[in-house]
């Protein structure tokens, strides 16, 4: 069986949420979309990371928690600090933030830090898709 076949069939969840996931990042035209996805993606995983902390199941955990720090990452390097000014500068404060009770969340056992990180993101989103659809 070719290896294309084979990385496929392995898990048809992960797989259609790799598919989806690609079929909506190229439908995002713009930079805004873009975020707005990242922003979805990003409270997804920390939710699942959440859920998979109460489950013990710590190889979920692990791989919600690199996807939701790599997202960090990928929104703070998106970040325009001279034409931001502010915002930008106090967005990069949260994701700085956010990493810091992420990592720190991992090597315990509690699911709080992972809902209480997705719901603070989960209202600048909320604000940003209100923004966005006004623009």
């Amino acid at each position: 069986m070719p290896a294309y076949a084979t990385s496929l069939g392995a898990d048809p969840y992960t797989t259609y949420r790799q598919i989806d996931l690609v079929g909506r990042t190229a439908a995002a035209a713009d930079g805004a979309a873009l975020v707005q996805l990242l922003y979805e993606e990003l409270i997804r995983a920390l939710r699942v990371a959440a859920w998979a902390t109460q489950k013990g199941n710590f190889a979920l955990k692990s791989e919600k928690v690199t996807r939701a720090t790599a997202i960090l990452f990928a929104l703070e390097s998106g970040l325009d600090f001279d034409g931001g000014g502010d915002v930008s500068h106090t967005l990069a404060r949260l994701y700085t933030g956010a990493r810091a009770t992420i990592i720190n969340a991992s090597i315990g056992h509690d699911a709080r830090p992972f809902r209480d990180v997705a719901d603070n993101l989960e209202e600048i989103a909320a604000a940003w898709a209100h923004v966005r659809g006004a623009a």
